[in-house]
């Protein structure tokens, strides 16, 4: 009984974290202004009739704090890199020069900035409702353990401690949101 009841407090942790991951990959996709490599992170290139990430090939780095520069492996491969990164639709204009494909991140308005941070306050929100659920799914399994012959001491204990371990997932998906907002509204 007690194995299962750890197995359940160690996938609710474990799922937590990764609602926590998931948060944290949605909101580098959520651009503050500043350009970044990962803001390319989903662009799928077609790479002689297979869909591959452009990371895997391409060079993508930062030239400057408002330039992402794209260097295919094979120089053929340039105009299929700009291709998707249009396709993907991120409202960026890629420069072409043959040899490198360079991204000038514009610099955000008051207005775009409000958007993105509610976008951001949105994603953090999702995260809280994720943690949320998996407590009410672990609780939900500790009760049915708890008709099976779990002491019910041990099973209050249990809640309390999935309630602990939710409260202090919400309080990190508030400080990252913080940060997040902070960044957005500062540039």
């Amino acid at each position: 009984m007690n194995e299962e009841l750890e197995m359940y407090m160690e996938d609710a942790k474990e799922r937590m974290s990764k609602a926590l991951n998931h948060l944290e990959d949605e909101l580098t996709k959520i651009r503050a202004g500043k350009a970044s490599p990962s803001m390319l992170k989903d662009v799928k290139v077609d790479y002689y009739g297979t869909i591959t990430p452009l990371t895997q090939m391409a060079n993508v780095g930062t030239a400057d704090a408002r330039t992402i520069v794209i260097q295919p492996w094979e120089k053929k491969m340039i105009g299929e890199v700009e291709k998707a990164i249009l396709k993907a639709n991120l409202g960026f204009n890629p420069v072409n020069n043959g040899e490198i494909i360079r991204i000038v991140v514009p610099e955000l308005t008051e207005e775009r900035r409000q958007q993105l941070s509610k976008m951001v306050k949105t994603e953090g929100e999702n995260g809280k409702i994720a943690v949320r659920n998996i407590r009410r799914d672990t609780i939900t399994e500790i009760k049915k353990l708890e008709k099976d012959g779990l002491s019910e001491d041990v099973s209050k204990d249990s809640q309390d401690e999935v309630q602990k371990l939710t409260d202090d997932y919400t309080a990190n998906i508030d400080k990252i949101i913080e940060a997040k907002q902070k960044d957005i509204m500062s540039i």
